[in-house]
């Protein structure tokens, strides 16, 4: 039988050992986690989704309301849909008001305002970078956009001051003909 004094001396034994495993990973996962690269991505997708965020009240709220005044175009574009097939609660005359009050009632719709809602949030969203960074190119001459040129063999984009194509190794001098 294990006298009293060894069943504690390997409990602390454990003990130990929990603790510098416990310390191992902390250190494994700070190192990994508290790099600098890391943090910028994170900082950067923090402020991308913020960034997001102000390009779309930009469209929602200012440039979707000059759109309504087309005729045929409300100022809820995303609402705009077309009835494929009717629910069960269709009444002939009235239809659905929303899209939401066709989709409860189990017809199927082609939300074509859905999608070009979101098309206009992407190419705003895209514009806005592009602004962004042709601006931070101006100030600090250092652009973020490169020019890239197609490799004459395999047609694959690659920087113009390349002396061979990364994807198919090709000469870009003309030595291979």
């Amino acid at each position: 039988m294990p006298r009293l004094e060894d069943t504690e001396h390997a409990l602390l034994d454990a003990g130990q050992d929990a603790k510098e495993r416990a310390k191992s990973a902390w250190d494994g996962f700070s190192d990994f986690a508290l790099r600098d690269n890391v943090l910028e991505v994170a900082v950067g997708l923090i402020l991308a989704a913020a960034f997001g965020t102000v390009v779309t009240s930009f469209i929602s709220d200012i440039l979707l309301p000059p759109f309504s005044l087309i005729p045929g175009i409300n100022k809820n574009l995303e609402e705009k849909f077309a009835i494929l097939k009717r629910g069960r609660h269709y009444t002939e005359g009235l239809g659905y008001n929303t899209l939401k009050q066709a989709l409860e009632d189990g017809a199927v719709v082609l939300a074509y305002g859905s999608f070009l809602d979101n098309v206009l949030r992407f190419l705003g969203l895209g514009i806005a970078l592009y602004t962004v960074a042709q601006f931070y190119g101006w100030v600090s001459n250092d652009s973020i956009i490169s020019k890239q040129v197609k490799c004459k063999y395999c047609r694959k984009r690659i920087s113009p001051s390349a002396k061979r194509c990364v994807n198919c190794t090709s000469w870009q001098d003309g030595r291979e003909g």
